[in-house]
């Protein structure tokens, strides 16, 4: 694993590096010079749930690119002191990376996650947008659970297209999860998990406009277009963040 800038929010290590900085690492990983990336996002959900799942806890701090994505986390840390930040979401990470790749001409991406529908619409896109990059291959794994012998086959079927980057669709902490468990047997240099980007670059869920990403409401945005599936981050999982760190970093119950 590399060595990382990262301060800690409830006992979760969270980068501090800029995304032209987390950029530069992550193109010095596909050339080969550093360890792979694994890439992960923090989220004032995913951190409560990290906090009552060991095994989503453990995924994120064996993650050596986690992000602060969302005002909530940057806002408390910076509330409590914690060197954590600033704030990349998902998709910039995403934009950037294969950005970089095209100015250099090349590079190997594979999609793993979602819908054949989704992966489609991305095949699409991703033609006309990243001409001097390779779609080196698109999976859509079974939903729900799956056994050990189809894990084991669909990790072959990533690793014969030689990917540079593996970008992983599945939703949080099922991603995180997966990643953990395959890593060892993954040969990619770059794996994201990057979970409902695949849905914003293929176009099935709109993002936020710019101007509300930048103000950091994009969590109200989305939650006005999908509250059955959102309530439950910004109803019960945002205060009960706020408690959490409230708690554990500023009254001292628990190490952080």
């Amino acid at each position: 694993m590399t060595t990382r800038q990262a301060g800690h929010l409830l006992g979760i290590p969270i980068g501090n590096k800029s995304l032209a900085v987390a950029i530069e690492d992550t193109i010095i990983a596909i050339e080969g010079t550093r360890p792979p990336v694994i890439f992960a996002c923090a989220n004032p959900h995913s951190l409560v749930v990290a906090q009552s799942d060991p095994i989503f806890q453990s995924a994120l701090m064996q993650a050596n690119l986690v992000v602060a994505d969302g005002v909530g986390v940057t806002f408390m840390a910076q509330l409590v002191g914690a060197q954590v930040g600033p704030r990349i979401t998902g998709t910039d990470y995403f934009q950037a990376v294969l950005k970089a790749l095209q100015q250099r001409d090349g590079g190997r991406i594979f999609f793993f996650g979602s819908s054949q529908l989704v992966l489609d619409l991305i095949a699409k896109r991703f033609a006309i947008d990243y001409p001097a990059l390779t779609l080196c291959g698109m999976l859509s794994p079974p939903f729900g659970s799956w056994s050990d012998e189809e894990n084991r086959r669909m990790v072959q079927v990533i690793n014969e297209t030689k990917p540079d980057v593996l970008w992983v669709g599945m939703t949080a902490p099922k991603q995180e999860k997966w990643v953990e468990a395959n890593r060892q047997q993954l040969n990619a240099r770059v794996v994201g998990s990057i979970g409902a980007v695949f849905n914003f670059y293929a176009g099935t869920h709109a993002r936020a406009p710019r101007w509300v990403c930048r103000m950091g409401f994009e969590w109200a945005y989305r939650f006005m277009l999908e509250p059955r599936r959102m309530w439950q981050r910004n109803i019960v999982s945002a205060p009960k963040f706020v408690w959490l760190v409230f708690k554990r970093h500023m009254l001292g119950n628990v190490g952080g």
